[in-house]
């Protein structure tokens, strides 16, 4: 659309990229551009592949948004925060423990993070039908572009090829226009007091994995995301202009009987030339339909060769739909335990063990 007929919308503002020297994860750069032709699709089976059984999370660049683009939608996620006042964001409010579900505001301190310590994170989100609810009236104008938006993320990241499958075996279960709760994430992390950062060593979200098939976040300059590597390290994400950065979760964990692993994953205070700036984050959550139920596809000859390791027995496995809604009504608010691993505290969900990194 040519940008005089789209609704104005004031320009947001990132701080610049940190100038610390920052320990970062080696993780593969998919040029997704490559699968225009069948020679590039197979290659890129082949990297996606390696990507997400060394990290389970790699970067995905040349992916059809031009980097205006990709500001405007930056511009548009801050709206919900700096555009919307305290009583409407109210009206809007999710009920996550209720429901299972994210849809609408999920305001300040609704989790516990350590120590009594809530979080400081405010998100909007916007289920991938755009109509399914109601929005604040300054996003309502914008919805055809969010709308678009995440059409544009519903895209095909070859896992299924890397399997030795077809690749519309994963596309099938997630329909886009089925019943399920894939949705577009806006997200803020606002600064903390001294106490919070000291009472919570510095962690903003623990260790988890998340409950999607994939995870799909805009890279933005503000550090903080971490992922644990393979030797048990923290290691910074760091940012590439215009790039995605994709991880596997517990949905594709499932249904790889762990060959894909959902990758353990934190946000902690950003550096020191960043701290006292706000990170606004744009995430788009894939998750299969409601009713697919969460088994391994033993189909694959590659998880046949490898061996397949359950994580319940498959008359036992949740559907997605009873997943998520475990793990959203759960997260931040219930009572953990105590792991037997040093810094681990766990809870089980629908009869999995679920761990959280702290």
């Amino acid at each position: 659309m040519p940008s005089l007929t789209l609704p104005y919308v004031p320009h947001y503002v990132a701080a610049p990229p940190s100038k610390e020297p920052l320990e970062c994860a080696d993780l593969a750069i998919i040029d997704i551009s490559k699968a225009d032709t069948e020679e590039g699709r197979a290659a890129l089976a082949i990297e996606v592949r390696e990507a997400l059984l060394n990290h389970g999370f790699f970067y995905v660049v040349n992916h059809g948004y031009s980097q205006d683009q990709t500001d405007r939608i930056f511009d548009i996620a801050d709206l919900p925060f700096s555009a919307v006042s305290d009583n409407e964001k109210q009206v809007y409010a999710g009920t996550m423990k209720q429901s299972g579900s994210y849809q609408g505001y999920k305001l300040r301190q609704y989790w516990h993070i350590d120590a009594g310590i809530r979080d400081q994170i405010e998100h909007y989100n916007i289920h991938r039908d755009v109509t399914r609810r109601g929005h604040p009236e300054t996003l309502r104008p914008l919805l055809p572009e969010i709308e678009e938006f995440s059409k544009h993320n519903h895209f095909n990241v070859l896992i299924a090829r890397s399997l030795e499958l077809p690749e519309d075996t994963l596309v099938n279960i997630h329909d886009y226009d089925a019943v399920g709760e894939t949705f577009v994430r806006f997200m803020k992390y606002y600064p903390r007091t001294e106490q919070e950062e000291t009472k919570t060593k510095n962690v903003w979200l623990k260790g988890h994995t998340d409950f999607t098939s994939i995870t799909i976040l805009w890279s933005q300059p503000v550090a903080g995301l971490q992922i644990m590597t393979p030797g048990g390290k923290w290691r910074w994400v760091r940012h590439i202009e215009n790039a995605l950065v994709v991880n596997a979760g517990d949905a594709l964990d499932f249904l790889t009987g762990g060959y894909y692993k959902g990758t353990i994953h934190r946000v902690i205070k950003p550096p020191g030339d960043q701290e006292n700036h706000p990170r606004l984050g744009i995430f788009y959550f894939a998750m299969p339909n409601d009713d697919v139920k969460l088994v391994p596809m033993a189909e694959s000859p590659v998880l046949q060769r490898v061996g397949i390791q359950r994580r319940c027995v498959d008359s036992e496995a949740p559907t997605m739909e009873q997943w998520r809604k475990a793990r959203i009504s759960a997260y931040g608010q219930s009572e953990l335990e105590n792991g037997k691993e040093k810094g681990v505290e766990q809870e089980v969900l629908n009869g999995v063990l679920v761990k959280h990194y702290n």
